[in-house]
């Protein structure tokens, strides 16, 4: 699937992709208690997405890494949306 066919609400999404940046961590506190958080902006050709990341996955990327999100679901935060990874989400970065 390409970033441009993203809409808010669909499920079990499958991309690739290249990270252009991430966001610095920032901490937050969640039902399950402390963690970090920030966001990739991944790109295709068609266009870029914010990619949300949890605890020990932001230490996965960085500018110009390519990543395969498979199993993730579309929100909408700010007006802009969003990919997230659930816990049976899986991400790929080469």
């Amino acid at each position: 699937m390409k970033i441009s066919e993203i809409s808010n609400g669909m499920k079990d999404v499958e991309i690739e992709g290249t990270v252009k940046e991430v966001t610095e961590p920032r901490p937050v506190n969640t039902k399950f208690g402390p963690n970090q958080v920030a966001n990739a902006l991944i790109q295709d050709d068609s266009g870029e997405v914010a990619l949300v990341l949890w605890g020990d996955k932001i230490d996965l990327v960085k500018a110009g890494s390519k990543v395969k999100v498979t199993g993730a679901y579309v929100t909408e935060w700010s007006n802009k949306i969003q990919l997230n990874i659930p816990r049976n989400g899986e991400m790929i970065v080469e």
